[in-house]
């Protein structure tokens, strides 16, 4: 089945206006931050104060809550495929690293998202397909570089790495200590 691209779904919602398109982005980056520190039920009020802009124009670029989730996880997995197109002539681990490392911030936001949105919809689907399309090829050199196991899949990798991310921590630094952990027995020695 054909998907489209994540990079199509976000910029076929942005404005072309300059002012709409800068009241987009700012309503997207409040509404990150607002899912990340208080989950899927933060406050539309809320998202539209810290963007700087009335809740009408919110609701004008989200007329409901759920497009709101998904244009925000559709902008984070976008993100996250850009970061593979970045690093790809990186030496394997080292863009393999660089990317996870990617993957545990959009695993921040994605959890609050996650909880809201239908893990069957178009723009859910698109959005696993996309991301596994970028990061799968840094695992499979990496693997073809013989620094990664040659026993796992790259769903075992993404699998592992969300459960790590999906812990409860304390601090970011023990997070990241955990995650390097976890690498360190996805690498070969």
């Amino acid at each position: 089945m054909a998907h489209t691209p994540v990079s199509e779904i976000v910029e076929a919602r942005r404005p072309r206006r300059a002012d709409a398109r800068r009241n987009y982005d700012a309503l997207l980056k409040a509404a990150r931050e607002a899912f990340a520190a208080q989950g899927a039920d933060a406050s539309l009020e809320d998202i539209a104060r810290r963007a700087g802009v009335g809740i009408g124009t919110l609701y004008r670029n989200f007329p409901t809550r759920l497009q709101l989730f998904e244009v925000v996880y559709a902008d984070e997995v976008d993100a996250l495929c850009k970061v593979a197109d970045e690093v790809a002539d990186e030496p394997p681990w080292q863009a393999l690293t660089v990317w996870l490392r990617r993957f545990v911030e959009y695993m921040v936001t994605k959890r609050a998202i996650r909880e809201a949105m239908d893990g069957e919809s178009d723009v859910f689907v698109s959005c696993r397909t996309s991301m596994y399309e970028a990061g799968g090829p840094l695992f499979t050199r990496a693997q073809e570089a013989g620094e990664v196991r040659p026993d796992m899949s790259f769903d075992d990798l993404i699998r592992m790495v969300a459960g790590v991310t999906g812990a409860s921590y304390p601090t970011t630094e023990q997070r990241d200590r955990v995650l390097e952990i976890a690498l360190d027995g996805v690498r070969t020695r």
